[in-house]
């Protein structure tokens, strides 16, 4: 009970990431408008965030070794909290963006001691619910954001409550962090083996830690056998983990989820939500299907398997991502500019609505000079023609913070089809349901797996870099990307990369079900790990061969292989045998 209340404690650093990660979808919609944001300042309000995150994965993991795991929690915790101070105490594009890079130092700097520590005081047999707990909390923080920007979505300095609101929780953290005792490991790293032991016997409720302690001193002698470079030579089939590693991380951000957390309000007003407070309501939608999809994959995770959830997960996301794009195509909202920014004129027209040219009034001679040199015929291909504008009931109207080419389509919500509105809903929420189950929590646990220990914090450091680089090449082009080719297309492309990770999950991912971790590592050390996993590891698991028997007597490793390998059948074996 005491493990799983430091883990709860240590996991409420989950809560916190996903409510910063969650909020600028709803905080985006009015501050793009107080601050008449153009689409690349709001690309970069989102992705600031992830520039400090990028910036704390490459030092955390020093930080961690040196001051400990559960000190880097308290630190995080404190510096979101500034963060969000600065954030509600100016407003500001600058000052925006300083605030969101502190913030994002933070929450990345807890992920990674987060997982650290609850994965070093976690018993063997609860590993994996325990560390999948901070994935759940995650997604709880997301939905909690969702709701905060629905709650506030039509209150005056609405994103002031938004981001205020985190700071009383990670004060709360940071001080229950302080009465929680390190990790284990990490005392006996600093040579205070009599305090890890006292620590083992709170966390374990047993009397007698000598096996467990004795083993985290054989790991941590491992760890001098291997340098940071070591993760790019053959030795010990090393290269292939760290590819293993870098390339299932590159697909979490490929596959589009961070785009949809991040933008989920945006996309949803594209698709026929108008306002922002239908648009938050919508991806709160988005919140409790993560909640509800995540809960099941963290309690079954050590019965049916990490590789099972992570090929059923990409398989519903390409067939969900399908259905989006081709509902989207018959949207015509989708020809909006879906970056647009608010600008005093553009408020005013969204305020008049002005779905077709008659809702003008005679006497309005500033607003019809906005219509003058508009062509019946546009010259962006991806744009309708005037005929397809009078069939669906929609007017250009000139962005005035675009360029003269641009134009905006303001559409009828009620031309857009309620089944088709619904419809995009759906299938949005199927994927991020798919991507709950799979390439949410998994990759994570797989990555704690997946490497010796010896070198695992280096490895999860890389990792953990290259996971906030992408994403933060990914958000920060996003709405440029879906502006130019559109949002349908954009499902497409994500389709493509869901069905290749689907490919790559089979072919190079083990299924770590029921493996310790020492068979984890003698089996994907194998020179042809490759081959031999294309018929599922699972086939020939037990087989392994645990590196606690190198250490038995010959007649204690006889008897134990032949439970192994002949599954319990007694085999007759030769004297030379």
């Amino acid at each position: 009970m005491f493990t799983l209340l430091s883990s709860i404690t240590a996991a409420v650093s989950g809560l916190l990431v996903g409510y910063e990660l969650g909020l600028i979808s709803g905080a985006l919609l009015q501050l793009r408008t107080l601050l008449a944001l153009t689409c690349h300042e709001q690309e970069m309000v989102v992705s600031s965030l992830l520039i400090g995150a990028l910036l704390a994965s490459l030092t955390g993991g020093v930080l961690i070794d040196r001051y400990g795991r559960r000190a880097a929690i308290i630190l995080s915790s404190c510096l979101l909290g500034l963060g969000s101070l600065i954030l509600i105490l100016s407003l500001s594009y600058e000052v925006l963006i300083v605030g969101r890079i502190a913030i994002g130092v933070s929450i990345s700097l807890s992920s990674i001691a987060t997982c650290v520590y609850i994965a070093e005081i976690a018993p063997q047999h609860r590993r994996g619910l325990l560390v999948s707990l901070n994935e759940l909390m995650i997604v709880i923080g997301i939905l909690f954001a969702y709701i905060s920007n629905y709650a506030f979505a039509n209150v005056s300095h609405g994103w002031k409550y938004m981001f205020g609101l985190v700071i009383p929780f990670g004060v709360l953290q940071a001080i229950a962090m302080y009465f929680l005792p390190p990790s284990p490991r990490f005392l006996v790293m600093k040579g205070h083996e009599e305090a890890a032991s006292k620590v083992l016997r709170r966390l374990r409720a047993i009397s007698d830690t000598t096996e467990e302690l004795t083993g985290i001193k054989s790991s941590l002698k491992d760890e001098y056998q291997y340098s940071f470079w070591d993760l790019f030579r053959s030795k010990d089939n090393m290269r292939t983990r760290i590819m293993i590693g870098l390339t299932l991380v590159f697909f979490v951000q490929v596959t589009g989820q961070p785009n949809i957390l991040f933008y989920a309000s945006t996309v949803l007003k594209s698709v026929g939500f108008q306002s922002n407070e239908a648009a938050s309501l919508a991806s709160t939608g988005v919140g409790v299907v993560k909640v509800i999809s995540t809960i099941p994959a963290t309690l079954l995770v050590d019965h049916v398997g990490s590789k099972t959830f992570l090929c059923i997960g990409t398989s519903v996301m390409a067939a969900s991502l399908v259905t989006m794009g081709i509902v989207n195509l018959n949207i015509p909202m989708n020809f909006t500019n879906i970056c647009r920014s608010q600008s005093p004129i553009n408020q005013s027209l969204d305020k008049s609505v002005f779905y077709g040219p008659g809702n003008l009034s005679a006497n309005d001679d500033t607003l019809r000079e906005l219509f003058k040199g508009i062509t019946a015929h546009s010259q962006n291909p991806l744009m309708p023609t005037r005929n397809d504008m009078d069939k669906r009931g929609v007017t250009i109207l000139p962005n005035a913070r675009l360029s003269p080419a641009e134009y905006l389509i303001v559409t009828d919500p009620a031309d857009v089809p309620a089944f088709l509105k619904w419809l995009s809903l759906a299938s949005l929420l199927v994927y991020v349901a798919a991507f709950s189950i799979g390439l949410g929590p998994m990759p994570w646990l797989l990555l704690s797996e997946i490497f010796p220990g010896g070198i695992r914090g280096r490895a999860m450091a890389l990792t953990s870099s290259m996971n906030w680089g992408i994403n933060l090449l990914i958000s920060l082009t996003f709405l440029t990307v879906t502006d130019l080719i559109g949002l349908p297309w954009v499902c497409f492309i994500y389709t493509i990369m869901s069905l290749a990770s689907l490919v790559f999950v089979v072919v190079f991912i083990p299924e770590t079900k029921g493996c310790s971790l020492e068979q984890i590592s003698v089996e994907l050390a194998k020179a042809n790990y490759v081959k031999n996993n294309i018929c599922f590891m699972s086939h020939h698991q037990e087989e392994l061969v645990p590196k606690q028997l190198q250490k038995r007597k010959p007649q204690e490793q006889l008897l134990e292989c032949q439970n192994l390998c002949g599954r319990g059948q007694p085999r007759q074996l030769s004297p030379e045998t």
